[in-house]
């Protein structure tokens, strides 16, 4: 979560690289349009694709944003810790479904795991929990519905997703195994994400992390969407045709697609979903992925948990993920 309390340059700056997406789009109409007027039905194309994935995202990530403020200003954590009364083998995969219950996007999530380890909670369990609540709260799956309403692929994308977001989950949680909360999380001074509401009103804490996480988010679902767009675009279909129709070469590609866009779980769907060229495996391949693993939360998990915990994340869930989707695609296809 983003702290209210950050000062108004820094907000600032989040927007900057929203700002130079609207630029850099406009810059190059206009060069287009005076040296090349040739090219602009492939800018009208650019422009059709990267508005309307704006338009079906941005109430997701909208939506997300309220749901995350409203469990960091009001939920207590005492809710979450009630997890570790339960039986250690329940522990994570009652940890994983909880995320069904606490929908918080990924940037969310890191904290609330760390917040839970350090209050006694088996850190195997927090971990499970951040990496499962991305992809199975219920405006995650609601967007995964609504992106790819009308399709075949409907219900395979919406289940495949889930289940194996909870496999990956439960496998990292289970592969950490009785680690302490002093092995796994990196000392620093006080704490970082205890947020005190006590010098302001709850309901400015609130609209305050409202604004922050939907402007954080936001600039991910931005640049993807440009990303996505140019791809669709600019990019020659015999090119994405080709990779598109390799088995383990699509899956491999769209990881590392999702791993470098960063885009927020509540709106990746309707990226994914534009790439029409690959089949099942691939575009769940991205949507398990990237929740979990990506460039954004590599400086994330970096900052708060011990060295080594990110490449044990990146090739547990890169494992579970290829070997899923690949099994998917095959009973799909």
């Amino acid at each position: 979560m983003v702290d209210i309390a950050q000062p108004l340059p820094q907000r600032n700056a989040s927007l900057r690289p929203v700002a130079g997406v609207v630029l850099g789009l406009t810059a190059i109409g206009a060069l287009l349009h005076l040296l090349e007027p040739g090219r602009i039905a492939a800018a009208q194309n650019f422009l059709l694709v990267f508005s309307s994935l704006l338009i079906e995202a941005v109430p997701f990530v909208l939506l997300g944003a309220l749901v995350s403020a409203v469990i960091e200003v009001f939920v207590p954590v005492t809710v979450f810790e009630k997890l570790a009364g339960l039986p250690r083998p329940l522990q994570l995969p009652a940890s994983a479904l909880a995320g069904m219950a606490f929908p918080v996007c990924e940037c969310g999530s890191v904290p609330v795991a760390r917040r839970l380890a350090s209050k006694g909670l088996a850190p195997s369990a927090a971990i499970t929990f951040m990496l499962a609540a991305p992809i199975l709260n219920p405006i995650v799956i609601a967007s995964t519905v609504i992106a790819y309403r009308g399709r075949e692929s409907l219900w395979a994308m919406v289940l495949g997703r889930s289940a194996l977001g909870l496999v990956a989950a439960v496998a990292v949680g289970w592969v950490i195994g009785s680690r302490s909360s002093g092995e796994m999380l990196r000392v620093r001074r006080g704490d970082a994400v205890a947020h005190d509401h006590e010098h302001g009103s709850r309901s400015a804490a609130f609209f305050g992390h409202l604004s922050s996480d939907f402007v954080f988010m936001g600039r991910y679902l931005v640049l993807g969407a440009a990303v996505a767009a140019a791809l669709q675009t600019f990019v020659p279909q015999t090119v994405i045709g080709s990779v598109a129709g390799a088995p383990v070469v699509s899956l491999l590609a769209m990881m590392g697609l999702a791993f470098l866009l960063s885009l927020c779980s509540e709106s990746d769907a309707f990226v994914a979903a534009s790439f029409v060229q690959f089949g099942v495996g691939a575009q769940l391949a991205f949507l398990v992925f990237g929740p979990m693993v990506d460039t954004k939360l590599g400086f994330l998990y970096s900052a708060t948990f011990s060295k080594g915990f990110f490449r044990v994340v990146v090739v547990t869930v890169a494992a579970v993920t290829l070997v899923g989707a690949l099994w998917i695609e095959v009973l799909v296809g």
